[in-house]
């Protein structure tokens, strides 16, 4: 199973866009994640403007809206997956679905407060789990650490599927939930608010590789 490091981004509009890409660009990572937020499911707002992306930059949108039909509408062909927040009055088969349909890969967030079971009934249908290690909706928050044991959980339940963690991600963090079983660590402000993006990089790196 592929061990990934992938930087997220915030942004309130193009200009700041093209900043937070322009940061992490040089470290040619893998994927991007688009920290896509309404005001409504978390306070803050992003990707609420008609963006453009880098040519030949696969991206994945983490969907943390109320909606998240109406934004894949509007820019599916901007992304390669996307990921939805589970709740209890989503149709989450339905947002499934319609990624299978529109050809993208699919997962569901989980916040910290969400049990694994409450998603257990979804994991032959999609390609990754998101577990939050905070609670969404800024950068720089702290790392939950009972997100270990639920880490732990799901990949005793689903083997072979990716299992992403996301918030408070350092080099210390991802070690821990990568020997809990996660394999794609989703970093935002370690890397953004780092002066030296790519030593900050090769730092993350080594915690990947260290058995």
């Amino acid at each position: 199973m592929k061990h990934l490091i992938i930087p997220s981004i915030i942004a309130k509009n193009q200009a700041e866009l093209a900043t937070r890409v322009a940061k992490i660009k040089s470290l040619k990572p893998s994927f991007l994640q688009l920290d896509v937020m309404d005001g409504n499911f978390v306070k803050n707002t992003s990707f609420e403007f008609d963006f453009t992306l880098p040519k030949n930059m696969k991206t994945e949108a983490h969907l943390m809206v109320e909606h998240p039909d109406g934004w894949l509408n509007h820019n599916h062909s901007k992304i390669s997956s996307a990921v939805a927040h589970y709740k209890a009055d989503t149709h989450m088969h339905l947002f499934i679905e319609k990624c299978r349909l529109i050809k993208k890969k699919v997962g569901i967030a989980i916040n910290p407060e969400v049990p694994v079971e409450a998603i257990a009934q979804y994991l032959n249908k999609i390609d990754k789990v998101l577990v939050m290690a905070v609670h969404p909706g800024k950068y720089g928050a702290r790392f939950l650490p009972e997100v270990i044991g639920k880490i732990k959980h799901l990949r005793e339940l689903a083997p072979k599927l990716d299992i992403e963690v996301d918030g408070g991600i350092t080099p210390d963090t991802l070690a821990r939930c990568k020997q809990a079983g996660a394999n794609q660590f989703v970093v935002g402000s370690y890397l953004q608010n780092a002066k030296d993006v790519k030593m900050a990089w090769r730092e993350l790196g080594a915690s990947i590789n260290n058995p």
